[in-house]
């Protein structure tokens, strides 16, 4: 299966009348890296794992290029890069692992084949760069990324339920 980030909502998450593939949204950011000098370190910023600060684009499509830019201005010498495209495989273990939990209905089954759609687009990029210990963080996400990973989220609360309680601790 392929990589897939953790479930957390991005704070840039592109609006209805965005593309719903950032392909060209992330080579023109790998271009745009590359024409300033920066290199790119393959690697994805876990909130949880490290202090990180999310810019707000307010709106502005263009918000990632100021990011690149004060990164420059601050000394970066890379920044990381990282995205996630939507394989066939996720989608299929994503189908499968609805399709064993007695819990998820028929409505679910069928927002993840909606999915199918999608498959082969890239739903997710994510940009950092380290200063004075915090990374600075850029995310943009499709609105079908964000449903994707409602989904798996959703996914993992029905199968985290014990249905024979085999998963409690006995105390006896």
């Amino acid at each position: 299966m392929g990589y897939t980030p953790p479930v957390q909502k991005s704070y840039n998450a592109l609006d209805m009348d965005a593309p719903d593939d950032l392909t060209s949204l992330r080579d023109d950011m790998i271009a745009f890296i590359e024409g300033h000098g920066i290199r790119r370190f393959p690697g994805f910023v876990d909130f949880e794992a490290v202090p990180s600060v999310t810019w707000k684009s307010e709106g502005n499509p263009d918000g990632w290029k100021d990011f690149v830019e004060l990164a420059k201005a601050a000394g970066s010498p890379f920044l990381t890069m990282d995205s996630w495209r939507f394989d066939r495989e996720d989608l299929d273990l994503l189908i499968e692992r609805l399709s064993g939990s007695q819990f998820s209905s028929s409505e679910d089954l069928e927002d993840a084949r909606w999915l199918k759609t999608y498959v082969g687009r890239v739903g997710f990029v994510q940009m950092g760069f380290a200063h004075q210990g915090v990374m600075m963080v850029y995310e943009a996400s499709t609105p079908w990324y964000e449903r994707y990973q409602s989904i798996i989220e959703m996914a993992d609360e029905l199968g985290g339920i014990p249905i024979d309680g085999s998963d409690l601790d006995e105390e006896s």
